[in-house]
């Protein structure tokens, strides 16, 4: 349900692929930079990036998560899991989100006993 603090926004795919309606917070509209490339097409904000250009700001961030915990460790582990959540605004993008005030990772390393 779309409420006065959330509302639809379209994220196009890629070129040619479609796009992905979501719902996000309603952007602060203040006259700031990040709003004033947002668009609206029949009551839906058009975000002036990709979907695929939002995700690729977080492929850092994963890699070097995945790396420090999978190689970095005296014992490396033979698997890692790291969920995390994502927030999706149209005037930042992707963000790693939390339900509340701070930001919390779940690790899961395991190692395999090859004995």
């Amino acid at each position: 349900m779309i409420t006065d603090d959330r509302v639809l926004a379209d994220f196009e795919l890629g070129e040619g692929e479609g796009f992905i309606r979501i719902e996000v917070p309603r952007p602060r509209m203040s006259g700031d930079d990040a709003t004033e490339e947002v668009s609206i097409v029949d009551d839906v904000l058009q975000a002036p990036e990709t979907f695929d250009q939002a995700l690729s700001k977080l492929q850092p961030v994963v890699e070097k998560v995945a790396r420090r915990l999978k190689h970095g460790l005296t014992a490396p582990a033979d698997e890692v899991e790291v969920k995390f959540g994502l927030k999706l605004s149209v005037e930042s993008g992707v963000i790693i989100s939390s339900v509340g005030g701070e930001v919390n990772f779940e690790v899961t390393l395991k190692w395999q006993n090859k004995s």
